[in-house]
């Protein structure tokens, strides 16, 4: 089942998800030259479903991150910053298992949200846990941020069509939650 494809005037690629075997595959298909000097048209048709995904995240967080370097933020420090203000106060464990993301790579970008003063920590239950919150600071950057992680997802769904888009929000809940279960 095709979820993406682009424009007509572009290569054509589509991404499929193959749940009818015992495994779970997402096979990115690129019909395309490789060798083409353009950037954008230099992707591997890859059989991985892990390169894959890692390839179109990082695509995506170069979008991201262009937009939201007009702010001096980059989309983790972003994604954190707006958790926190959704959450209200939460400790590392919790923002980890959010995030899906491993403590050390946590840790070094909540030092970096501390070193702005965007965040405020305080002790937890216990000496080991602290419990992170959005400082004032913290909100009035992502009140700065915010038109530009905007322009960020027009950007995206502009390129992905109403459609591609809703396809592709389904197809990363499915994955996420395939991937969380597996």
């Amino acid at each position: 089942m095709p979820l993406m494809s682009p424009s007509p005037n572009t290569s054509r690629v589509s991404l499929l998800l193959d749940t009818n075997q015992e495994n779970m595959y997402i096979h990115l298909i690129v019909d395309m030259p490789i060798h083409n000097d353009h950037p954008s048209n230099a992707l591997f048709a890859l059989p991985c479903a892990c390169q894959n995904l890692r390839r179109v995240t990082r695509l995506v967080t170069r979008i991201y991150d262009q937009e939201l370097r007009n702010a001096d933020i980059e989309i983790s420090q972003f994604g954190l910053l707006t958790a926190l203000a959704i959450v209200g106060e939460a400790n590392q464990k919790a923002l980890s298992a959010g995030f899906a993301m491993d403590s050390t790579t946590l840790t070094r970008t909540l030092a970096l949200l501390r070193k702005q003063s965007w965040i405020h920590v305080r002790p937890g239950k216990d000496r080991r846990e602290r419990i992170f919150r959005l400082t004032e600071e913290g909100k009035r950057q992502m009140a700065m941020a915010q038109p530009h992680w905007q322009a960020a997802e027009r950007r995206l769904r502009k390129t992905l069509g109403p459609s591609g888009w809703k396809q592709m929000q389904a197809t990363v809940a499915r994955v996420t939650n395939a991937a969380a279960g597996a």
